[in-house]
């Protein structure tokens, strides 16, 4: 009966240096200090600019099978008022880069090849704005994580170095908290971040060659004999 009562004393020990030990998400947040308050901030900008430019990017890329076809009727037509109105009611970069052409017809190919080869560039660049900052903050956001573990770690020999003899492992716990959640924390924003930049660039990517293509359609439309 005695050692039934010490095993059940031992366990209630336990049950409660197990409920000392949990940490609600908001609680581990805290552990990590002002550290953590870059790489939230860093988090919800990663966040933001995914969103924004996965949806632009992904409108970009719709293409409408039978843009190309009409504007080719029209040219042979010569219903040029006809091919310019339809591309400003298409509002892609497909169509900005072929209205873009069409008010170069009558000058040599090779002006209207260039003018479109520049706007195809400017769209590109629209296309990718926000993209360095995502690839910075893939880069930054593990760094000022491992910032933390230096800060956190440079605090638990400080605190030991003032505890003396009487270094009690409650003592280490803030600051390894510190350099633990800051690292953790860091390299998942890190991670996503550039992931997240990957899947952009190769949407970017994707969008380039449509471009091309169209390009290159509107050009041997204007090459063709009438």
């Amino acid at each position: 009966m005695r050692l039934l009562n010490i095993a059940l004393q031992e366990s209630e020990l336990v049950l409660e240096e197990s409920e000392q030990v949990t940490l609600s998400f908001g609680e581990l947040v805290l552990k990590g200090g002002w550290v953590m308050v870059p790489i939230i901030l860093l988090s919800l900008i990663a966040i933001y600019i995914f969103i924004e430019r996965f949806y632009v990017i992904s409108r970009a890329g719709h293409e409408d099978m039978n843009f190309m076809n009409r504007i080719k009727d029209y040219i042979y037509d010569s219903k040029i008022d006809a091919a310019a109105a339809l591309c400003k009611s298409n509002n892609s970069p497909a169509s900005r880069m072929i209205a873009k052409g069409i008010t170069r017809i009558g000058r040599p190919l090779n002006d209207v090849n260039t003018t479109i080869e520049n706007v195809g560039k400017l769209e590109v660049y629209k296309l990718e704005k926000g993209l360095p900052t995502l690839a910075t903050i893939a880069g930054a956001a593990p760094m000022i994580g491992f910032l933390g573990t230096v800060i956190g770690m440079i605090k638990a020999f400080y605190d030991m170095a003032n505890a003396g003899n009487n270094i009690d492992v409650s003592l280490l716990s803030n600051g390894i908290y510190t350099a633990m959640v800051t690292t953790v924390a860091g390299l998942i924003v890190g991670i996503l971040a550039y992931f997240a930049y990957n899947i952009l660039v190769t949407k970017v990517e994707k969008v380039i060659f449509r471009l091309e293509a169209t390009s290159t359609e509107f050009m041997d439309i204007l090459n063709e004999p009438v």
